[in-house]
């Protein structure tokens, strides 16, 4: 007899998404992200971070400064835009975003862009935004789903 506690696909992938969150070094809003395809394999991984090649101390973190150049704004790359760049798939049409923040519109026009069609987001904090009103209208108008998680309860506890 199998077991019948096992988590779903939605657990599954929104808890990889949490997890690769955690690899994030902003202090502010770590954010992860993850593609699945449409036989439920995963195709990209993401988190917000800085680009590759620049040295993650040399950066400024901040969210306020006396010049936007030193905020982390204008240089980090947001999760999603990761796990599309960092893909190795030939093609992301008809992929899922499992993505643990509402993405903003920049990242939404990258997932409409890229032939995402669903996009399944666990917090949407910044709702109300110009942003993420944007989003919200972008994904309407080009035939993007986005879905808000629905928690479980579920607990899994990692060792590392």
């Amino acid at each position: 007899m199998k077991r019948k506690d096992y988590i779903t696909w939605d657990e599954y992938f929104m808890g990889i998404a949490t997890l690769s969150a955690e690899r994030s070094k902003d202090n502010n809003t770590q954010v992860g992200a993850c593609i699945v395809n449409d036989e439920h394999k995963i195709v990209s991984v993401g988190y917000n971070g800085m680009p590759t090649g620049c040295d993650d101390d040399d950066m400024p973190w901040e969210r306020e400064g006396d010049s936007v150049l030193d905020t982390k704004y204008p240089f980090v790359c947001h999760a999603e835009l990761n796990a599309i760049l960092n893909s190795s798939a030939s093609s992301l049409n008809g992929c899922t975003l499992y993505v643990t923040l509402f993405p903003c519109n920049e990242c939404a026009k990258a997932i409409i862009q890229s032939g995402i069609k669903r996009v399944v987001y666990y917090s949407n904090k910044y709702d109300g935004t110009d942003s993420v009103t944007a989003s919200a209208m972008l994904f309407d108008k080009c035939g993007v789903k986005a879905e808000q998680y629905e928690p479980t309860g579920k607990k899994i506890e990692l060792d590392m």
